[in-house]
């Protein structure tokens, strides 16, 4: 099958309520960025062709939702496929268009405004069933504090371990200038911030936060007419848990691994621990950055807390972009994963930039506490 390239990613700064801008002219601005560094174009002697969108019908308060954003896509008379799922299953679609032989060059935007809302509570709470779960309130963030609780005892995860991990991500996300909460915090005001759901604080779960992203991708034979500095996507995996609550073990982990596994054995990976430089993951919540990198192979069950403690993040560049605690939309997250990602291994990151970086692997999640995951490999 053919190789696939990044041949170019926009990111357009994650905020909490961008009023002033419709999601359409967030998605016009990353596609005018790609078209500036790539020369991309939609014309008919050789432009492109295929387009993949990621949108969510509720959060855009709308059905159908990429009706609304075809024309700022470059889609009029062309194949438009929208990717009703968390973004980062996008790139795999986009991927899987390129190694079938189907399209050399695929355009690829997501985007997502949490705060159209009334609540972002209330549009996760439709994800569940409507009979027995629904009517009881089960939103992500509930039901993430229930896996909250039993990592925590399976882990020894401590508040002031959670603490560490959003101090060190708002430390992070300075350096970013896509990341939404920028602001330093101490570990006393992490600790003793306002109780959101029992054990979870407000400042250990992400902020409302509006964002878009685009990425241009090519077959190896197409990538240079685009760019002298691609990055390769080598893997893809995703996997879903049970759907209610009481089918599954929240603290196993058993959908991130078999997602890891899958792209880590298209990709080649043998042992993550050894071979991979850098993670972003999406951490919706501070309990979740030590259980997915679990999941990802880069320590034990059970090991994340102690992980912490002795250096892992700082040893796999751990969201070196601030990550989701730093606040990107939740339907749009592991878009913005995979560009830091690419700008990462690129040398594009700027202040951020971690050195040696030759691969990489970017996580993102949806459904509650973790039912669905995605992973995507990345090479220099």
């Amino acid at each position: 099958m053919k190789r696939v390239a990044v041949c170019a990613v926009a990111q357009y700064k994650c905020d909490s309520n961008i009023w002033h801008k419709r999601f359409q002219g967030m998605l016009l601005d990353v596609l005018e960025d790609i078209q500036k560094q790539t020369g991309m174009h939609f014309s008919e002697d050789g432009g492109v062709r295929s387009i993949v969108s990621s949108s969510d019908d509720v959060f855009d308060a709308r059905t159908i939702s990429d009706n609304g954003m075809t024309d700022v896509l470059g889609a009029h008379y062309r194949e438009e496929e929208k990717m009703a799922q968390e973004s980062l299953n996008a790139l795999g679609y986009a991927m899987s268009i390129i190694r079938s032989g189907h399209e050399d060059v695929v355009y690829v935007a997501g985007h997502c405004k949490e705060s159209q809302g009334e609540s972002r509570n209330m549009c996760t709470n439709l994800s569940y069933d409507p009979f027995y779960c629904r009517s009881l309130g089960l939103d992500y963030t509930n039901v993430a504090a229930l896996q909250a609780r039993v990592y925590m005892a399976k882990s020894g995860l401590t508040e002031e371990q959670m603490a560490k991990i959003v101090v060190r991500a708002r430390q992070w996300a300075a350096k970013n200038p896509y990341a939404n909460a920028t602001e330093q915090v101490e570990l006393g005001e992490v600790m003793y911030s306002p109780m959101l759901c029992d054990p979870i604080r407000t400042l250990h779960a992400y902020p409302v936060s509006d964002g878009a992203v685009a990425f241009l991708l090519a077959s190896e034979e197409k990538a240079h007419e685009y760019t002298d500095n691609p990055v390769w996507l080598t893997g893809f995996g995703s996997c879903m848990d049970s759907y209610f609550l009481g089918d599954r073990d929240l603290a196993s982990n058993f959908a991130l691994k078999k997602a890891a596994g899958r792209a880590y054995n298209m990709a080649g990976v043998k042992d993550a621990a050894e071979e991979i430089d850098l993670a972003e993951v999406m951490d919706c919540f501070a309990y979740q950055q030590p259980m997915w990198l679990e999941g990802l192979g880069f320590c034990g069950d059970g090991e994340g807390a102690q992980f912490i403690d002795e250096g892992g993040l700082e040893k796999y560049h751990v969201n070196l972009s601030g990550g989701m605690l730093a606040g990107n939309p939740i339907m749009t997250s592991g878009l913005y994963r995979a560009a830091e990602a690419v700008i990462q291994l690129k040398g594009e990151a700027g202040e951020h930039q971690a050195s040696g970086v030759s691969r990489a692997v970017a996580q993102s999640t949806t459904g509650g506490a973790g039912q669905f995951h995605t992973v995507v490999v990345l090479e220099r």
